[in-house]
């Protein structure tokens, strides 16, 4: 990671929440343009070494972004814990589209991304956007569907209010 800044603006949000009350915070993004695929080059990885060394806390990296792994850790974590899901864009169900080997264009079925962001939705309580820079992309974690208590994170607020 050669620039902090987008991870720089999101640190208030999450240490405000941390400090508040929260139990855990999972932590969703993106990183390149995969494709729908899974890419070691965009991993996120590196992110939650960052996000690591800037919180001052460990952060659990996890593999994947839905299925049964991350519920189980995402459903009843130690106080405190921070969670960063792995690259949201190495999932077609996250765009709606993506590319094949080949680099013929795919379409997501639609009723996979119902159940991807249904999975989503099951992952936390609350469903908080701090991402102003993707906020009008209709992305799967961008929508936060199936959350009853949304909010808009400190950098989203500021962005918002200029």
């Amino acid at each position: 990671i050669t620039n902090t800044q987008r991870i720089d603006a999101a640190l208030p949000t999450i240490q405000y929440a941390l400090d508040n009350g929260a139990k855990s915070i999972v932590l969703c993004s993106h990183l390149g343009r995969p494709n729908g695929e899974f890419n070691d080059k965009f991993s996120m990885a590196p992110v939650a070494k960052v996000v690591e060394e800037k919180l001052g806390r460990p952060v659990k990296l996890m593999k994947d972004v839905v299925g049964k792994e991350v519920e189980e850790a995402c459903a009843n974590p130690e106080p405190g814990t921070v969670i960063l899901l792995e690259n949201s864009r190495f999932y077609i169900e996250e765009e709606g589209k993506g590319k094949d080997a080949d680099g013929n264009k795919l379409k997501a079925d639609p009723e996979k991304v119902k159940d991807f962001r249904a999975s989503i939705a099951k992952l936390a309580d609350i469903y908080c956007s701090d991402a102003f820079g993707t906020a009008h992309r209709a992305h799967s974690s961008m929508v936060g569907d199936g959350f009853d208590t949304k909010c808009s994170g400190f950098l989203l607020a500021k962005e918002l209010d200029a």
